[in-house]
């Protein structure tokens, strides 16, 4: 078991540090709405990771895998999602703001659910997301491996997500970080806007 362990570290860490819809959203949301902002956010596409782990681990997502219109209406759904997003960050590009962050506004119940709902979306609606854990399963959690093991290799993989996402919104949200962002905000709003455009459409041509 303790292959399967390093294996799901290993494989686990690199696909954090991939570039996607879920990392670009959380750099968003950390620098509009603080360290709130970015964990709720965390918070939101850890809990669509162990949606994708409990589909995958009953054998739902190989059916999605191999289903060409189960495949096609999460990948379009997810494309969808992202191109909105991408929309709503470059029509509100020009209006500038300060992001050192409101207590009160960052801790509203409406906000914390905006930010929760978009890294939950985002991560549920992303077909790589499916393909990832389904490949994990199919690899190194096999039928062989006992419900115990699954179980534990599960939490291991979310519990590196979770302190990836912890180390990283921490470092995010330093002072010298947020001003230095909060000088060419403009850019960097019209930056995550096309950025999210075009992972959407990335997703758009992902086969399976």
């Amino acid at each position: 078991m303790l292959d399967q362990i390093l294996v799901i570290i290993g494989i686990t860490t690199l696909v954090m540090f991939s570039p996607g819809p879920d990392l670009v959203i959380v750099i968003r949301n950390t620098l509009t709405g603080g360290r709130a902002g970015g964990f709720k956010t965390s918070a939101g596409i850890l809990l669509g990771n162990m949606v994708h782990i409990t589909y995958c681990a009953v054998g739902i997502g190989l059916l999605i895998s191999q289903s060409i219109v189960a495949f096609n209406i999460l990948k379009y759904a997810g494309v969808l999602y992202l191109l909105y997003l991408g929309f709503i960050s470059l029509r509100n590009s020009n209006k500038t703001m300060s992001l050192e962050v409101n207590a009160d506004d960052a801790g509203t119940l409406k906000q914390t659910r905006t930010w929760f709902l978009q890294g939950f979306v985002s991560n549920v609606l992303n077909p790589k997301g499916t393909l990832f854990y389904l490949g994990v399963f199919t690899m190194v959690i096999t039928p062989e491996t006992s419900t115990f093991a699954t179980v534990i290799l599960s939490a291991i993989s979310v519990g590196v997500s979770g302190l990836f996402w912890l180390i990283f919104v921490t470092t995010l949200d330093r002072r010298f970080v947020r001003n230095a962002l909060e000088k060419g905000q403009v850019t960097v709003n019209r930056l995550f806007g096309g950025l999210l455009i075009f992972l959407g459409v990335r997703i758009a041509f992902l086969e399976r």
